[in-house]
């Protein structure tokens, strides 16, 4: 039996798929019992109980100052900028990802610029951006914005020259417009890619966010790990890392989950 063959089953993928963060749990509780022995001081690698301590501490106690689960409003903050900014990217890839696929003028006219726009890294625009539309929301959202909607409006207007040229043939044959074709042809083929476009962006997206709070923000997971680093406040920020990292693992679920229960027909695409 060659090893290309071998399938493992539900108990053993679950297994396999649990064993790296078991091991990495480990490890990280040798590490950090090997420093703190040589210096009970030490702030880099903290005991397993001091990051539970500051779990407790940042989610379920008030903030004295403000009265605030400081966790829970940083989420809610920065949940706020993400689901606007990609909501807003989406809107703007969707059209323009349509429009440059399906028309040659357009796409003559666009595809170079949103080449050229895609190639820019982002980040370099942050200065420009505060400078320009000031320390506030706008400009974090535009960061995010710019980030990912050039990729995804690459993606979608290829896809768009994907589908069978046929297709569009048989609706001109038909009497299609240009309006209803976009609509009743194109429309329902690139939704399901648009949902994946939108997951494959939820990493940049999370990136270009925790850099723009982290330097002009008064709230926000991003804002409060630069905040606690100049104390070394490793204990906050492991669990503010490890947050950050399920809330785009449940993001990038529900929205596979959403593509499959909307478009069930996607799946058979890809073989499954």
């Amino acid at each position: 039996m060659r090893w290309i063959n071998l399938k493992p089953g539900r108990a053993t993928s679950v297994a396999l798929m649990l064993a790296p963060f078991a091991l990495l749990v480990i490890a990280y509780g040798i590490g950090s019992a090997a420093r703190l022995a040589e210096n009970p001081g030490d702030k880099l690698l903290p005991a397993l109980q001091s990051l539970v301590d500051a779990v407790n501490r940042m989610a379920f106690t008030p903030d004295v100052r403000t009265g605030e689960y400081l966790l829970w409003s940083d989420t809610a903050a920065s949940l706020s900028r993400l689901v606007a900014a990609l909501g807003i990217a989406t809107a703007i890839a969707l059209v323009t990802g349509m429009v440059i696929g399906m028309f040659p003028y357009i796409r003559a006219l666009l595809a170079p610029f949103v080449a050229t726009v895609s190639m820019v890294p982002p980040l370099a625009l942050l200065p420009i951006l505060f400078i320009v539309l000031g320390l506030g929301e706008t400009a974090k959202i535009t960061l995010i914005v710019i980030g990912v909607a050039p990729a995804m409006i690459r993606d979608l207007a290829l896809k768009v020259l994907e589908l069978p040229r046929e297709q569009l043939i048989k609706a001109q044959t038909l009497g299609g417009s240009s309006w209803q074709i976009a609509l009743r042809v194109v429309l329902p083929q690139i939704l399901p890619r648009l949902i994946t476009c939108l997951r494959l962006q939820l990493g940049p997206a999370w990136l270009f966010l925790i850099a723009a709070e982290a330097i002009s923000a008064d709230s926000g997971l991003g804002y409060r790990i630069f905040l606690v680093r100049r104390y070394l406040s490793m204990d906050v920020i492991f669990p503010y890392v490890a947050w950050i990292t399920l809330l785009a693992i449940i993001a990038n679920f529900a929205l596979d989950r959403l593509r499959i229960a909307v478009f069930p027909w996607s799946n058979l695409e890809r073989g499954a």
